[in-house]
């Protein structure tokens, strides 16, 4: 369905436009080139750029500490005659490591120690069951089963449970010690230790440096989402598309952000006792975040400003000025993820000087020129928002927090309550179906691999199926053409290198290239990943002396048959759709609208709201639009027979965003004024839009607060008075959001 994008004009913030100042003596900057001038990077300068972003990101970091931790006990090994033994202590690091994921020291402490347990007594089980087939096949579905359950403690959970069913794939084939029963296990467990203290010894040299990392990464995607939004006023970008990209985007944002939070607020040295470089993150960070919100709040009616704008050139120099910000921006985050300093090349004032003096000449020839004059405001704000983002660099000590906020209330907390297994224990849990899943795949696996397949290494079939069956059938099917697809070019690539490069000394350095692209890429680009990992696999058993034709083509046999029973296993065996789950979604992001909305109506009434309850609700918002967005992209992916109405539901997506974006633009404004009531016209208003939202809550069985929202009318008292300028704009961008309150329930009921 095409959205129809000619809404009325979304006004703005309640802010008088006066508050866009020009001083006499910068005059004379009026005539500048800075929207001419845009703010361009040569190629080479980019390409510089972008690789120093990738090596001073986190995913680089993670590589190479695994790598080093994988690759040096099998050195050690190899050179003390017992190359048997290395690989173990490898394996164990990799293991492990693969629970180390990104966020507080902590988590990722407790984490890696739970992993260790389980993967120690993992080995020993499958060390013990793996001289009877029967028993080892049990073996396989029983703890298929357990590990998928992982699920259940989010992410950091599951990655253990990868863990441990890597132990049993990779040690159900391997021969016995000559130390007896218990050795092979104790080496594994070894080699976690030996991750663990690295990735310890890491942090304690700099521990600043993740959350650095992470900051920067999440500024840079930020940039990305501005430069989108920028093309909002290029007539040469259609609309309909660049609001998809922008959603896109906003998905991204919104997991960088939380990926923030965990390092950040779960970090007690950052928090509790912070330093000065600590009080510069918590700083830059609600700068952020901040200027995320003004970004968001800049939508307006960009059909009809095309429409009346678009011969002239004010327009583009928007679209100049917002990319010249974005690529401030973007400048900012790679200096603050790779830890240099940032030289600042955009002048604020220069750029709102001029741009408002162009707006001034424009309303002399065009009459009304309303809307450019309420973006010029927003305009300023985000340029301040750059301005504040900008003292992270200075030296000295940082600015003072205007506010300490209680941040673990920003932050989700994982129970690890056993209990949480027991209650999934039941076909309504998503989570039971999949591990439900996985064990029978896992046993159609094992099966093909020791009565059909007949290569050396067909435990890969298994290996496939446990790591490409995902909770929705979406995500495995994106894994698993990642994975073929990956395969098949990295085995291009391997067998091109083997075949011209007979030095050893040059494989070894490209395998340890390919081990650090492997290991960089795992969780961020797992496409790039296995490209990598082939040739890696490829060179490394031509170390020991396997023949890597026969090798490349058991793998991609493999590969294929454990994608096949993966894809097979996702679709019939109590499958998993997005589609019975985005009434979920729907429902979170009315709630979430409800209560931002709430918030704006408690400071309509005159009611105090702390800073705090209004972030957590514009937090709120943002992450059930980020989780909307990112279930309706993995529901086009899947059988069309299977989907609810698309149309519908993208409608409701667009209506949503145009929504939270105008109460953002109310909001924003308003927090930062003193409390006074509003006109009985207004309250009434806001009061309207709620009870809109409640009544397609009430229909999805979900309590919304009607009671407390009745309430602010009385204690306002809804003062009776007549409306100034601003409250009448006010008053018609509230009727405009009423109207979109009612056109969302009727979308929503479409896409229940």
């Amino acid at each position: 369905m095409r959205i129809n994008w000619v809404q009325r004009e979304p006004f703005c913030k309640n802010q008088a436009l006066t508050n866009i100042t020009v001083l006499p003596n910068c005059c004379h900057l009026c005539h500048g080139n800075v929207f001419e001038d845009r703010i361009e990077v040569p190629h080479m300068k980019q390409t510089t750029k972008e690789l120093r972003s990738f090596f001073s990101s986190q995913s680089f970091s993670d590589g190479l500490r695994i790598t080093i931790s994988v690759l040096l006990p099998a050195l050690i090994g190899s050179f003390m005659g017992n190359i048997h033994m290395g690989m173990l202590f490898s394996l164990g690091a990799l293991c492990v490591s693969l629970a180390d994921t990104p966020g507080a020291i902590i988590n990722r402490t407790n984490t890696m120690m739970f992993c260790l347990a389980f993967v120690l007594a993992t080995a020993l089980v499958t060390e013990w069951a793996r001289t009877n087939l029967l028993i080892m096949g049990v073996l396989v579905v029983v703890l298929s089963f357990f590990f998928s359950l992982f699920l259940v403690y989010g992410l950091r959970g599951a990655s253990v449970g990868n863990a441990a069913l890597l132990v049993m794939v990779l040690s159900m084939d391997q021969e016995p010690l000559p130390q007896g029963f218990g050795a092979q296990a104790l080496f594994i467990f070894c080699g976690g230790l030996w991750y663990g203290f690295i990735s310890l010894l890491d942090y304690r040299i700099a521990p600043f440096r993740p959350a650095q990392r992470s900051l920067g990464e999440c500024i840079r995607e930020l940039a990305d989402y501005l430069r989108i939004k920028a093309n909002f006023y290029d007539s040469k970008h259609q609309l309909e598309d660049n609001f998809n990209k922008l959603m896109a985007r906003q998905i991204v944002v919104s997991e960088k952000q939380d990926a923030v939070r965990e390092v950040l607020f779960k970090t007690r040295q950052i928090v509790k006792d912070p330093s000065q470089q600590g009080r510069r993150l918590l700083l830059a960070f609600t700068d952020v975040v901040d200027l995320f919100e003004e970004i968001t709040a800049t939508y307006l009616d960009y059909n009809y400003l095309r429409r009346e704008f678009g011969h002239t050139r004010i327009l583009d120099q928007i679209a100049d000025l917002a990319r010249n910000m974005a690529a401030e921006l973007d400048a900012m985050g790679v200096a603050i993820q790779s830890n240099q300093k940032f030289v600042p090349r955009l002048n604020p004032d220069q750029a709102i000087i001029q741009l408002k003096a162009d707006v001034d000449a424009l309303a002399t020839d065009k009459g009304d020129v309303l809307i450019l004059k309420k973006l010029l405001v927003n305009i300023r704000r985000m340029l301040q928002r750059l301005q504040d983002l900008r003292l992270y660099f200075e030296s000295g000590e940082p600015r003072e927090h205007k506010q300490v906020l209680p941040y673990d209330r920003f932050v989700a907390h994982q129970s690890l309550d056993p209990r949480l297994l027991l209650d999934n224990l039941n076909l309504q849990s998503a989570v039971f179906r999949h591990s439900l899943r996985v064990a029978i795949a896992a046993l159609v696996g094992f099966a093909v691999s020791k009565f059909i397949a007949q290569g050396h290494h067909s435990y890969w079939i298994l290996m496939t199926i446990i790591f490409m069956l995902k909770p929705s059938f979406s995500l495995t099917r994106q894994r698993n053409i990642e994975r073929i697809a990956g395969t098949l070019a990295g085995g291009v690539i391997g067998i091109v290198l083997l075949l011209l490069i007979p030095n050893k000394q040059v494989l070894f350095g490209l395998l340890v290239l390919f081990m650090l692209g492997t290991y960089s890429f795992m969780r961020t680009r797992y496409l790039l990943s296995v490209i990598f990992m082939t040739p890696f696999i490829l060179i490394l058993f031509s170390f020991l002396g396997i023949g890597f034709m026969a090798l490349l083509q058991e793998r991609v046999i493999d590969t294929l048959v454990g994608c096949i029973i993966a894809l097979l296993a996702g679709y019939i065996l109590l499958p998993n759709w997005e589609s019975e789950q985005l009434s979920n979604f729907l429902r979170d992001m009315l709630k979430a609208n409800s209560n931002y909305l709430f918030r704006l109506a408690e400071m309509l009434s005159g009611k105090t709201v702390s800073i705090t309850d209004y972030k957590l609700a514009r937090k709120e918002v943002y992450v059930s639009s980020a989780n909307l967005s990112a279930a309706f992209q993995r529901m086009l992916s899947e059988p069309r027979r299977k989907q609810v109405d698309r149309s519908a539901v993208q409608q409701f997506v667009v209506l949503n965003h145009i929504l939270f974006s105008n109460t953002a633009t109310l909001a924003s404004g308003l927090i930062h004024q003193p409390p006074r009531p509003y006109p009985a016209e207004l309250n009434r208003n806001i009061r309207k839009i709620i009870n809109t939202l409640c009544t397609a809550l009430a229909q999805m069985n979900c309590p919304c607060k009607t009671e407390a929202l009745e309430a602010l009318g009385t204690t306002s008292g809804d003062v009776q008075t007549a409306l100034s300028r601003d409250e009448t704009l006010m008053k018609e961008q509230l009727e405009f959001m009423y109207r979109l309150s009612e056109d969302i329930v009727k979308a929503a009921k479409k896409g229940k």
